[in-house]
This record gives C-alpha cells, structure tokens and sequence, in this order.
C-alpha cells in the first residue's frame, strides 16, 4: 500500500475496526474510508465516513461506485460472547453471511487491488489438536453455541479463497485469537469475557457486592490478544502477504479464565469473593492459536495481557462507566 492508496475499512466504528483506522493514520495513511452503522465514530483527519448498513446490496454497491477504494479491511461482523451467540444463532449466521458477501462481490465487481477479511478463532473443531494450526480447519465438529458465527466466518474465508482460484484477485484471510481493547463491548449480555469482567467486577466495587459470580468452572484455557495488536498485524499482511493461506493472529500464550478473573480483579481493585457457576456453559475446553505462520512472516505482538487490562480497565472508566 502506498499513503496515498483509498483505503476502505468496513465496520470502523467497532473495537477492531477502529483500531485498525487508529494504525494506518499512525502510519501515515491519510486516505481512509469508513463505514459505520449504529456506533458513530469520532470524526478525524483524513477519514471519510458513511453511514451504511451493509446488509443492503445496494448500498453497498453505491458506496464502493463512488469511493472506488484500492485496499479494503473487512472488520464489520455480528458479534458477541457464548450468550448472545447461542441466543441469537439464526441473526449471526445470516447477518454475517450477507454483509461478507456483499463487500467481497462488490470489492471484485470493483476491481479492488486488495482484501483483507477477518475471521475469527472460532472457525476451528472444539476439539482441534493445541496449539491450533491453520490446516486443522474442517477437521472436526464446531463448538455447538457459537457454530452459527463460526460457520459464516469458515464461508468467508472461503469465499476469498475461491475468489483468488477462479478470478485471480489477490484477498487475504487473518483468523486472530480473542481480542480485547479500546471501544470494547461492555454490555453483559452480549459482550466476550475480558470486557464482561471488567464490568462484572468494577460495578461490584462501586456496589461493595460481596461476591462476583463467574460463569463455569474457569478451567477453560484463553489467549487474548490486545486490539491494537491486532491491527498491526492486520496492516502487516496487507503489507507484506500474499499468500491464499490464511493466517492465525494471537499472542501464543494462554491463561485459565479463573486466573484472567483473578488478574481483572485485582487491576479494578475489587475486593470481594469470586464464585464459579458450573452450571454455565464452559464452551471450548482450550483455544490457543499456533501463530509460527505470523511469526515466520516478521511479526511479533507487544502488548502484554496484565498491561492491556490495566489501559482497558482505563478506557472502560473514561467511556463506559455510569
């Protein structure tokens, strides 16, 4: 990419989308292209907004006639933690589906140099050999509660795959690991562990609750990967890979969710006891990513897990907090 390239990040209002508007401007990209939804983004220099649900063919196609962009970072997705996955199984497969869809066509029916598509670790067998290698994809059964975003993700990277086999474009595919970071989700309905945590325990500080219940066992093994990580990684490949493998994003460390409690405990300085309800769902017993790809490639994360916490922790409080 060139820092004069049209850039179109879809989903830039979100946690990784963001992130990602947040590297390349640091990069020196000032040509940048964002669609947003609901969330509406800080305006900035150098970025152009559109508000535009994607679901819509149409306007999809609308917006890439007029921008024309050269580079585009899919980020935009329906997403949640184990509850909002499995209670709204039908509206993550079939919302996903169609948005990724629709800006992987039109981005070929646009003659886009180049793709990037974000997936998730979740596309992986529940039981797939650790750490996780890309090639054990569709070696197993899913995780039942989040099968259905899972499923759209395995069609999407597909989808970019087989657009690379039958017309030669040039789309990449990133899997990364769970993430967490600024502009997170801390709903506790719909939001993934790390943020839900974060939550859970600062509103037990405020409220001097005398315990903090967590769902399952906490034997579930994690890696999590701070967001803006991530987004290096991301304008990395773009950078520098061409390859029509895709490729695991992750720290290449894990830690008991029972341990992450106790860690997000003590940097919100919550007090209280921690209690494990077992009869919650676990989901996948163990996740870790086998990242040898990325790292052979010449990237390596910086952010550590307790370091990370601490700024969320910090963003949580400027942004979220009541």
């Amino acid at each position: 990419m060139n820092k004069s390239d049209k850039i179109l990040i879809a989903g830039a209002a979100g946690m990784v989308g963001s992130a990602i508007v947040r590297n390349l401007l640091k990069q020196g990209y000032g040509n940048l292209v964002c669609t947003y939804h609901r969330n509406v983004p800080k305006k900035q220099t150098g970025v152009r907004y559109h508000r535009i649900n994607l679901m819509d063919s149409k306007a999809c196609t609308e917006l890439f006639e007029q921008e024309t962009p050269d580079f585009v970072f899919y980020a935009a997705a329906k997403v949640g933690g184990i509850m909002a996955n499995n209670t709204y199984r039908a509206q993550f497969l079939y919302e996903n589906l169609v948005i990724q869809n629709n800006v992987i066509h039109t981005s070929w029916l646009s003659q886009v140099k180049k793709l990037l598509f974000l997936g998730s670790s979740c596309i992986y067998p529940k039981n797939a050999p650790q750490p996780i290698k890309e090639e054990y994809l569709l070696t197993g059964p899913l995780e039942y509660t989040n099968e259905p975003y899972a499923i759209a993700k395995i069609a999407g990277l597909k989808l970019c795959e087989n657009y690379n086999l039958q017309y030669g474009t040039r789309y990449i595919s990133a899997m990364p690991t769970n993430l967490y970071g600024p502009n997170d989700n801390y709903d506790l309905q719909n939001s993934h562990v790390l943020p839900a945590l974060i939550r859970k325990f600062h509103e037990a500080k405020l409220s001097g609750a005398a315990n903090v219940t967590i769902w399952g066992s906490g034997s579930p093994l994690r890696e999590f990967m701070h967001v803006d990580d991530l987004a290096a990684a991301v304008v990395f490949l773009m950078q520098n890979y061409e390859g029509n493998k895709f490729v695991n994003i992750g720290w290449g460390k894990e830690i008991p969710i029972g341990e992450l409690a106790l860690l997000i405990q003590e940097v919100v300085g919550y007090k209280g006891k921690l209690v494990f309800d077992h009869t919650k769902p676990d989901g996948t017993p163990r996740k870790l990513l086998d990242v040898s790809l990325l790292t052979s490639l010449g990237f390596t994360p910086s952010i550590a897990l307790r370091e990370g916490i601490i700024s969320t922790y910090a963003d949580f409080i400027a942004k979220y907090s009541g």
